[in-house]
C-alpha cells in the first residue's frame, strides 16, 4: 500500500463494503460502535450505514481531497460514482458533495453517501464520509450527520498544526461557553471575556467581545414604505410612526438598497448614519416574497475607526393595503486589530447559535392573544368616543371616525404583521441552521399530510428519492404551531 494515501483507500473501502458486511452480527448499537485505524475513525450505523472521518494525506486542496476519495470510490466499486453539485457548508471552512455509486461486486447494488472535506491549514486536510444503502439514505443521512458533527472536530483529530512562537491560537469551539437569553429563546457559545447584550430575547441574540467585536443574529424590525398611499394618508394626519419602526421606500431590490436600508435600521434604533464601504454584495436564494443579500465590507459604526462587517439582510414584501414590511438582519463586526486572527473564531461563534422554537412559539401565541385584547379595547374606546362626538356635531364625528379608522388600520396591520414576522423569522432561522421544512404527502401510508424540519442535506435527499411523497415547503406555507 502506498503510505502517502492511506485515508483515501480506507474511505473508499468502507463505501463499497458498507452494505456487504453484516453489521447486525457485530453486536454494535446504532451510532455507538467505532474503531480507529491509521488516523481514521469508523462508526457503524446498523444495519448497513457507516460514518468515517480522519486526515487525508497527499492533497493540497479541498477539491483534491474530494476528488481523491471519489476517484478511489470509482476504482474500488468498479463504476464511476454519480456526483452532485459541490457546495460550501454554511458557517464553516468545509465543502461537501452528495453521490451515489453502484457496487458491481454485489450485483450492482446502489449505495448513496456524502463526502465532506475541511481545510485545517494550507497543508492539513481532513474529510468525513457517511454512506448507506440508497433506499435508506434519505432517512438515515440526518441522524448520521448529527452523530458525525458531535464527534468530528477538524483540526482536533490529529496533531495540531505548528503555531509561530509567541502566537496564541484563537479559541476553538471547545473553548466556548454557552450564554442564553433571559427568556430562554436563544443561546450561543462565546469565549471568555465576551458578554451577552441584555436586550437579547425573542429569538434574537447579541454578544460583544472585549476588543469591540460584535455578533448579532436573528434581529428583526418592522418597516413602513412612506410612498404607500395609506402611509401618505397617515402622514398628512400627522399620525406618528411606532417607535423602532424603519421608514424607507420598498423597491424590491435589496442589493441596491442595502446601505440605505442599513442606515434606516440604525436610525430606527436611535443611531446616526455610519460610514460604510461595501466590498462584496451577493444576492441569496430565498422563499417567494423574501429578498436577501450577503454583504461584506468595512464600516465605522461609532466614529472610532473602520471595522470589518459581515451581514445577511432580508426584506419581506410589504402588505400593499398598509405599506408595512419586515427587515431581518444578521450583523457581525471585527475591529481591524483582530480582524484576521479572529475570523475563524467568529465563524465558530455563529455556528453555535441555537434557537428555542418552543419558547418563541409560546411568545408568539401571547402576542396574538394580546392583539385580540387590544382590538377589543380599541373598538370599545372608539365607540365611546364616537358617542361623545355625536353630541358635538356630525363634522367632528366624521373627523373622529377617520382618525379612529386610521388608528385601527395601523394597529391591525401591525399586529397582523407579527404573525408574518414569526413565520419569516422561522424561515430565516432555518437558513442559518442549514435546515428546511419538508412536507410528507403520505404519512405512514395513510394519505395524511405532515410537516417536519430537517437538515438541508436530508431534505434534498428525501425529495430526490421520492419527489411525489416529499416536497420542500417555502416560508409562506409554514404551519403555525408546527413549523413556527
Amino acid at each position: 500500500m502506498n503510505a502517502s494515501k492511506p485515508a483515501v483507500l480506507i474511505f473508499s473501502l468502507v463505501l463499497c463494503l458498507a452494505i456487504t458486511v453484516d453489521c447486525r452480527n457485530q453486536d454494535v448499537a446504532a451510532g455507538a460502535g467505532s474503531s480507529a485505524s491509521g488516523g481514521q475513525t469508523t462508526i457503524n450505523y446498523p444495519p448497513d450505514g457507516k460514518i468515517v472521518y480522519g486526515v487525508v494525506n497527499g492533497v493540497s486542496s479541498q477539491a483534491a481531497a474530494l476528488g481523491s476519495i471519489l476517484s478511489s470510490v470509482h476504482q474500488q466499486c468498479g463504476e464511476k460514482p454519480k456526483v452532485g453539485q459541490p457546495f460550501r457548508v454554511r458557517n464553516s471552512n468545509s465543502v461537501a458533495v452528495f453521490f451515489t455509486a453502484v457496487d458491481q461486486s454485489r450485483g450492482n447494488a446502489t449505495v448513496a453517501g456524502m463526502v465532506i472535506a475541511a481545510e485545517v491549514s494550507p497543508s492539513h486536510f481532513e474529510a468525513a464520509l457517511i454512506t448507506d444503502d440508497a433506499s435508506r439514505f434519505s432517512s438515515t443521512v440526518n441522524p448520521m450527520l448529527q452523530k458525525l458533527t458531535s464527534v468530528w472536530n477538524p483540526g482536533q483529530s490529529s496533531a495540531a498544526s505548528p503555531v509561530a512562537a509567541g502566537t496564541a491560537p484563537a479559541p476553538t469551539t471547545a473553548a466556548l461557553r454557552r450564554v442564553t437569553a433571559a427568556d430562554n429563546s436563544a443561546s450561543m457559545g462565546v469565549p471568555d471575556g465576551w458578554k451577552m447584550d441584555p436586550s437579547s430575547g425573542h429569538g434574537t441574540i447579541i454578544v460583544r467581545g472585549p476588543n469591540g467585536e460584535q455578533v448579532a443574529l436573528d434581529m428583526i424590525r418592522n418597516a413602513v414604505d412612506p410612498t404607500n398611499p395609506f402611509q401618505i394618508k397617515l402622514a398628512r394626519q400627522r399620525m406618528p410612526v411606532m417607535q423602532g419602526t424603519m421608514v424607507y421606500p420598498f423597491r424590491g431590490d435589496i442589493n441596491k438598497d442595502f446601505v440605505n436600508l442599513f442606515q434606516a435600521w440604525r436610525k430606527a434604533g436611535g443611531q446616526g448614519p455610519a460610514k460604510i464601504q461595501v466590498e462584496k454584495l451577493e444576492p441569496m436564494q430565498a422563499a417567494q416574497g423574501n429578498h436577501c443579500v450577503h454583504a461584506i465590507g468595512h464600516m465605522d459604526p461609532d466614529g472610532k475607526g473602520m471595522q470589518a462587517f459581515n451581514d445577511v439582510m432580508c426584506a419581506i414584501d410589504p402588505v400593499q393595503s398598509f405599506g408595512g414590511y419586515s427587515v431581518l438582519l444578521d450583523h457581525s463586526l471585527l475591529p481591524a486589530a483582530v480582524e484576521n486572527k479572529e475570523f475563524d473564531l467568529l465563524k465558530a461563534i455563529i455556528a453555535s447559535y441555537q434557537i428555542n422554537n418552543q419558547v418563541v412559539n409560546q411568545q408568539m401565541s401571547a402576542v396574538l392573544q394580546q392583539k385580540q385584547q387590544n382590538d377589543q379595547q380599541i373598538m370599545a374606546a372608539s365607540q365611546q368616543r364616537v358617542n361623545q362626538i355625536h353630541q358635538i356635531g356630525q363634522a367632528a364625528t366624521a373627523r373622529m371616525n377617520a382618525t379612529e379608522a386610521a388608528n385601527d388600520a395601523q394597529h391591525a396591520g401591525y399586529w397582523a404583521q407579527q404573525d408574518n414576522n414569526a413565520r419569516t423569522s422561522a424561515g430565516f432561522s432555518n437558513y442559518l441552521l442549514d435546515q428546511s421544512v419538508v412536507q410528507n404527502n403520505n404519512v405512514g401510508g395513510t394519505g395524511a399530510v405532515g410537516h417536519a424540519t430537517v437538515w438541508n442535506s436530508a431534505a434534498n435527499a428525501m425529495v430526490k428519492a421520492d419527489p411525489n411523497k416529499y416536497e420542500i415547503v417555502n416560508t409562506p406555507n409554514y404551519w403555525k404551531g408546527v413549523d413556527y
